[in-house]
Parts: structure tokens; sequence; C-alpha cells
């Protein structure tokens, strides 16, 4: 049976709540991608997430709450990590802390901490009001491939492996949250770039922030998304600089909208070059370009200079264009 999209009526959010409450798998909408959600507590909850997801059981998932005050009953915070969650939640920045016993092994791989952020979206956050109870939710999409930004993308993935999609809309930020190690505060350290930047959170803190690493066994066990291959459509993806009349069997993804009209084949993720356009738009034209059967999809990098969202956006990229 195909998953039902849910419209967001008061009537669907108190049913949905009651579903994760039970124990149940709902897909929700958050400002990044949507989210695969389930009683974070409930350790059987969680494991089908994996099982929906096929996901392996040594990537964690990120936990959601309503606030500060509920993320400090999951995890041990320090004074920097308050400071953080104050300034930046709710919105896309996840925290690594030591997790308390509270926390089901399964949720953080067996790690001694946990991923732990404060979403944005409106219906993530009466969601959680309702539930009274802390998500779990890792993308919303087969484990690996590109994440969803729409409640289509979610049944597209995961139509025949989960009940229930809360319709939100599209995502607004459109990539995963930026993730901070601040198990040792006076040297945070970012696993998975995002929206909210090193020079943000480092200009914020009055210290460097260390930017996130390529490879790393520690930072794979501390956080989701610190795989090498990543974010990939099944279509091979490479990151070139393409001509303007690219050759036919291959799907070429621009940064700008061209002016003069160009070949099917040639997909763009901005009208004007706008980064948090081509973040909010990056996953849908990969999908679409991914649907097209193409031999190849050969996408523009950002200028390695631009530093701020452009890092998340390339990280995506690069991680999407990793060999099998």
């Amino acid at each position: 049976m195909q998953a039902k999209i849910h419209p967001s009526t008061p009537v669907n959010l108190r049913r949905l709540a009651a579903v994760l409450r039970r124990g149940g798998l709902v897909a929700i909408p958050t400002e990044t991608v949507y989210g695969l959600a389930a009683h974070a507590l409930d350790a059987k909850a969680c494991r089908a997430i994996f099982q929906a997801k096929r996901r392996p059981a040594n990537d964690p998932l990120i936990v959601h709450v309503l606030d500060l005050a509920h993320a400090e009953q999951l995890a041990e915070f320090n004074a920097t990590a308050r400071r953080l969650a104050r300034r930046f939640w709710p919105g896309p920045l996840t925290l690594v802390l030591p997790k308390k016993n509270v926390v089901p092994g399964i949720v953080t791989s067996g790690g001694p901490t946990v991923a732990i952020r404060a979403p944005a979206h409106p219906l993530a956050r009466r969601l959680l009001r309702l539930a009274k109870i802390p998500l779990a939710a890792p993308s919303a999409n087969l484990f690996g491939y590109i994440s969803p930004t729409t409640a289509a993308h979610v049944r597209e993935g995961l139509g025949r492996r989960i009940p229930d999609i809360l319709d939100g809309g599209t995502c607004t930020v459109g990539v995963e949250s930026t993730v901070l190690d601040v198990t040792n505060p006076s040297r945070p350290r970012i696993l998975r770039p995002g929206a909210v930047t090193a020079a943000q959170l480092g200009q914020f803190l009055g210290v460097k922030v260390h930017g996130a690493r390529s490879r790393g066994a520690r930072a794979w066990q501390l956080a989701p998304g610190m795989l090498e291959r990543h974010y990939s459509p099944r279509t091979p993806l490479v990151l070139q600089h393409s001509p303007a009349k690219p050759p036919a069997g291959i799907a070429v993804v621009w940064l700008r909208q061209p002016r003069k009209s160009v070949a099917k084949n040639v997909f763009w993720l901005s009208k004007r070059g706008s980064l948090a356009e081509v973040a909010r738009n990056l996953y849908n034209v990969l999908r679409r370009a991914d649907a097209g059967r193409y031999r190849q999809i050969r996408v523009e990098p950002l200028p390695a200079e631009a530093g701020g969202l452009a890092t998340a956006i390339n990280d995506r990229l690069r991680r999407a264009a990793a060999k099998r």
C-alpha cells in the first residue's frame, strides 16, 4: 500500500502525533529536508527507521526537540552549547554532546554522544508540542540517495515502506543542518557544513570554529551524513564546468539560468545565482536530472572561495559525486 500524504489540518496533526507516541513512523517536514520521524526514546521505533531506510546501524540519528529545556533532558550541555542553542535554535544547527542514559544506544550507534537540534519548521514544532516526545528523524529517503525536500519526494522513495507523510510544502533551506561537535567547548568543530556557517559560529563564539573533515572514523561515528559517498543520484555524477552545448545523453546542471533558451538536458539551480536559491533547489534539480535516464549528470561546482553556504552545497555535491 502506498503511503498517504496528509495535509496539515489540526485533526491530522493530532492523529499523527498519536501515531508517533505509539511508536509509529511519520515522514515530517523540517526547514532543511523531510525527516523520517519516530519516538527517539523508543528503541523499537528507532529500529524501524533503520529498516525503512535500509540505513546501516553505525550511522547515528539526529534527535529533534522543541527547545533547550527539552534538549537538556537528553544531553549534557556545557555553557557554550547553551549559548549556541539560545542563539541559533530553532534553526538548522545540530549540536553533538554527551548523551544521557535515557537516549537508547541505537540512536547514537552505540556511541557516548547524541546529535540534537530544535527545528524551525512550524509543522515540525506543532508535532513536537502535540506528541510531547523527542523525535529521531534522519532524512526520509532510502539510505544514500538524494534527500527529499517535498512530500512527493518522500513518497517516490519510501512510499511502500512507510504509512504516513505530513505535507509541509517545499523545504525552505534545502540542505541538511550544520552539525557542530561541542563536546570540547574550547575547540568546536563542524562535522557537516550547513546553512549556519563556520564564520557565523566563529563570530558569535569569538573562537575559531574548525571546518569539516572529508574523512575520519570519529566524525563518522559522532554524526550522520559523514560518509564519503552520500546524497547521491543513481546516475553517475561528475563535477565539472560544462560547455554551452552539452553532448546528447548528458544532463548538465548550471548554477544560474542561462539568458538564451537551451537544450532539454540543461538544468539550472537559480535564476540569478543566489546561494540560498541554489541550496533550496539543489536536491529537486538533481532528482529531475536523475529521472531523465541520462548516462551522466555534470554539475558546475561553486567557486571554492565563495564560502558561507557554498561550503555546504559543495560538500553535498562532492559526496554525491564520490565513486561507488
